[in-house]
C-alpha cells in the first residue's frame, strides 16, 4: 500500500518535460498499447459510473436532497465519480479497498509473526497478505454498504430486500474495480489502484465545475470570485508539486571491498527521503475517523439518545468554518493527521533497519559512526521531516473546508484538499515510470 497513495524512499525527481515524456511514450510500441489500455479501463470505470442499481420508488434526487450537506457523503461521492449519487454499482469505489489495505499494514507492521513472515516469506508471503486484504475488503464492503443505506434509508423508504440487493451490486461492482486496477497495473503503466482513484476524481470534476458555472448564471455569484478561485487553485498546485517532490538527500558513503579479484565499492550516492513520506494516507484515515459517529448514528432510531448523542458527537469531529464547533473540529482533524503522519511513518520506516541494512552492505553516512549513532541520526532526520510533512498534509486537507469561506462559492472544497493531492500524486508518478521506461531503452541501446 506504500506506493498507493503514498510518498515513500524514491528519486522524486523527472528529468523531461511532462509534455516530451508523453510524446516520446506515445511514439514507443512497447508503451502505446499500455497507454491505450488504461485510457480503456477508464472508459469502463466511467461507463460503469452510470449504471444504477434499481430500487423501485427511490429516486436519486431525493438521495442527493438529503445527503448533499453530509461531508462524507460528498468525499465518498467525488472519489468515485459521482457514482454514489446515482446509486451506481461503483458506488462503494475502491474506498473499502484502501481502508482494507491500510488497516493490514498496520496489522502486519503490529503482529511480529506476520512482520516476520512479510520479511522472510517472499512470494508466498504477499500472496498471504494479499488473501487477507481481499477478505477484510470484502468485510468492508458490506460494511460500509449497510451503513450507507441506513443513511438514505432516513431519507427514502428502503426495504430490507433492497439493502441486500444494493449491497451485493456495491460489493461486486468494488471487487470489480480492484480488479480492473490490478489489470492495469499488469498490463498498462502506473499503479492500477492508484489510477483508479485519481480517474474517479476526474470524473467528478466537470460535475463539480457545472455548479459552480451555475451559481454564476444564477447570479449566486460573481466572475471575480471565479478568477480568485482559479488563482488558488493554481498556488495550491504549485505548493503540493513542490512538497511532493522535495526531497532530504542524505549523503552514504560506500566502503571499497575486494570481491574475487575485483575491488568493488569506494563510491558515493545518497538516501532520498520524501518530505512527505506518509502521502495522503493520514488524511483518509482522519476523514475515516472523523465520520465514524455519523455511520453508528444510523444503526439507531433517529428519536433515541444514542443517536442524538452521536450527532452532537459529530458536530466536534465535522471540519468547518462556519461554526465554532466546525473550527473546533478543525483543531481535532488537524491533531488526527499529526497522529497518523507519525504513526504511520514510524510503522513504515524502520532506522533502525535502516541502519542495520546500510553496516551490513559496508555503507556509512559521513561524519556519523555506523550502529547507533546512524540509528539517531536518521531517527531524528525523519522526525524533522515528519513534521513539516504532517504541517503540509493538515494544512492541504484544511484548504478543502477553508476554500468556500475565502472564495465565497459552494462546492469548491473538493477543488482543493485530499482530491487535489491525489491527482498531482497520481499523476507525477505515473510521468515518473513512464520515464524511467524511456530512459531504461535508451541505456539498453
Amino acid at each position: 500500500m506504500s506506493g498507493v497513495l503514498g510518498g515513500g524512499i524514491g528519486d522524486k525527481g523527472l528529468k523531461l518535460s511532462l509534455m516530451e515524456t508523453l510524446r516520446h511514450a506515445w511514439a514507443d510500441d512497447d508503451l502505446r498499447p499500455r497507454i491505450l489500455f488504461v485510457i480503456t479501463m477508464f472508459a469502463v470505470y466511467a461507463f460503469g459510473v452510470n449504471v444504477a442499481v434499481p430500487i423501485p420508488g427511490v429516486s436519486t434526487e431525493a438521495i442527493v436532497d438529503k445527503l448533499k450537506s453530509i461531508p462524507m457523503f460528498q468525499f465518498l461521492d467525488v472519489f468515485g465519480g459521482g457514482a454514489l449519487k446515482r446509486l451506481s454499482i461503483f458506488a462503494l469505489g475502491l474506498n473499502p479497498y484502501i481502508t482494507a489495505s491500510i488497516i493490514m499494514q498496520i496489522l502486519s507492521a503490529s503482529i511480529p509473526s506476520w512482520k516476520k513472515e512479510l520479511q522472510e516469506g517472499g512470494e508466498y508471503a504477499r500472496r498471504q497478505q494479499n488473501r487477507r486484504i481481499r477478505l477484510l475488503t470484502l468485510i468492508l464492503c458490506v460494511v460500509q454498504a449497510t451503513s450507507l443505506l441506513s443513511i438514505i434509508k432516513t431519507a427514502v423508504p428502503i426495504t430490507t430486500g433492497d439493502i441486500i440487493t444494493v449491497t451485493v451490486f456495491w460489493t461486486a461492482g468494488a471487487m470489480f474495480l480492484l480488479w480492473v486496477g490490478e489489470q492495469i497495473t499488469e498490463k498498462g503503466i502506473g499503479n492500477g489502484i492508484s489510477l483508479m482513484i485519481f480517474a474517479g476524481i476526474i470524473i467528478s470534476l466537470p460535475t463539480q465545475t457545472g455548479a459552480i458555472i451555475k451559481q454564476i448564471q444564477d447570479g449566486f455569484a460573481h466572475w471575480y470570485q471565479l478568477v480568485l478561485l482559479f488563482l488558488i487553485f493554481i498556488a495550491v498546485t504549485w505548493i503540493i508539486v513542490l512538497f511532493t517532490t522535495a526531497q532530504r538527500r542524505i549523503g552514504i558513503q560506500h566502503m571499497r571491498r575486494q570481491v574475487g579479484t575485483r575491488m568493488m565499492g569506494g563510491t558515493s550516492s545518497y538516501l532520498p527521503l520524501s518530505l512527505n513520506l506518509a502521502g495522503v494516507i493520514p488524511i483518509i484515515f482522519a476523514m475515516s475517523l472523523a465520520f465514524m459517529p455519523l455511520q453508528f448514528a444510523a444503526a439507531f432510531p433517529a428519536d433515541s439518545w444514542p443517536h442524538e448523542a452521536l450527532q452532537t458527537v459529530q458536530k466536534f469531529l465535522a471540519p468547518s468554518f462556519s461554526s465554532w464547533e466546525g473550527v473546533a473540529a478543525c483543531f481535532v482533524y488537524s491533531a488526527l493527521i499529526f497522529f497518523f503522519t507519525y504513526f504511520y511513518t514510524a510503522i513504515q520506516y524502520n532506522v533502525e533497519d535502516m541502519s542495520n541494512h546500510l553496516k551490513r552492505a559496508g555503507s556509512f553516512i559521513p561524519g556519523v559512526r555506523p550502529g547507533k549513532q546512524t540509528k539517531d541520526f536518521l531517527d531524528g532526520v525523519i522526525s524533522r521531516i515528519t513534521l513539516v510533512g504532517a504541517v503540509f498534509l493538515a494544512v492541504v486537507a484544511l484548504l478543502q473546508f477553508l476554500a468556500p469561506e475565502i472564495t465565497g462559492l459552494q462546492n469548491v472544497g473538493y477543488f482543493f484538499g485530499t482530491s487535489l493531492l491525489i491527482i498531482v500524486s497520481v499523476a507525477l508518478e505515473t510521468m515518473r515510470q513512464m520515464e524511467a521506461s524511456l530512459l531504461m531503452k535508451q541505456y539498453e541501446r
